[in-house]
């Protein structure tokens, strides 16, 4: 284990001794979660993944005997039985979350994103973990896409197994954009940027909310400790206009128009949802049941 000496002492207390299953563990935000993690006391971190070489490149640069890579499908009902058995907790964040392709593949997307985490849920009823987070989008918020409406029933299905389950503790983060992640926008600006092509930009007046990676992390694990059942949190993040972020890389653009199920302002709260929410320095917390 990584010696650290500012190691938060709640998030220390709860993940002591502690065995922890994270789907999608491999991806980007999952893969600097779990090496967070390693920091703590842990018992053993489970990292679920269907990418091979991910867990791969995971196991590669993580040296930590108490790391399990395991290879696996949210749906598979066996392989997840298997992959949750006497943990303490479960971090959900697998899912197809790509627009173009959730929406040109939308039975594999439903499938996975919602018929996934209801696998998921089930077996964390049967098992019995202490906590369930599962890890959700501002684009479940008054969805206009696929992937924001699968993510939407995802909250939900969370929200009523932690309004009615009093053996698992159930609860969703909902987050914007996070910089660092494969496949999205800064992605396709670096390839530009490299073929001295003009950057793409669908819309000089589009404004996202972005985490970076580190801040999510740090967010998820904060909150582990006074995770509340049947609620959804929301980070306040920081608010950004897309023409603004591509010209730090170029001032050479090209507008391309928005995509089908895009919007020009994503929110991370409704104003319904808000009426009913907890409002504090940091975050929103909705109640749901």
């Amino acid at each position: 284990m990584k010696k650290n000496t500012k190691l938060n002492p709640k998030i220390n207390s709860l993940l002591k001794n502690s065995t922890i299953l994270v789907t999608g563990g491999a991806g980007s935000v999952g893969s600097v979660l779990v090496k967070k993690i390693l920091e703590y006391p842990v018992k053993s971190i489970r990292v679920l993944d269907i990418d091979e070489h991910a867990l791969f490149r995971l196991g590669r640069s993580t040296n930590d005997k108490r790391l399990r890579l395991l290879l696996g499908d949210i749906l598979d009902k066996d392989r997840i039985e298997l992959a949750g058995n006497d943990v303490d907790i479960i971090i959900h964040t697998a899912a197809i979350k790509n627009i173009e392709i959730s929406e040109f593949n939308p039975i594999e997307t439903i499938e996975t994103n919602i018929n996934g985490t209801v696998n998921l849920i089930k077996m964390a009823i049967k098992n019995k973990p202490k906590l369930f987070l599962n890890i959700s989008t501002d684009k479940a918020a008054e969805p206009s896409t696929l992937y924001g409406t699968t993510k939407q029933l995802g909250e939900r299905l969370t929200s009523w197994a932690g309004g009615h389950v009093t053996t698992t503790k159930f609860s969703t983060i909902r987050f914007g954009n996070i910089f660092e992640t494969r496949g999205n926008v800064f992605e396709i600006w670096d390839d530009e940027f490299k073929q001295k092509k003009p950057l793409s930009i669908t819309d000089p007046l589009m404004n996202r909310y972005f985490f970076h990676v580190s801040e999510a992390v740090d967010f998820i694990l904060s909150y582990l400790p006074s995770l509340k059942s049947g609620t959804i949190v929301i980070p306040k993040m920081k608010e950004y206009k897309m023409k603004d972020l591509a010209s730090k890389i170029s001032k050479n653009h090209k507008i391309i128009g928005i995509r089908f199920g895009e919007k020009l302002d994503e929110i991370l709260i409704t104003e319904d949802e808000k009426k009913k929410s907890i409002e504090k320095s940091n975050m929103w917390i909705i109640k749901q049941y």
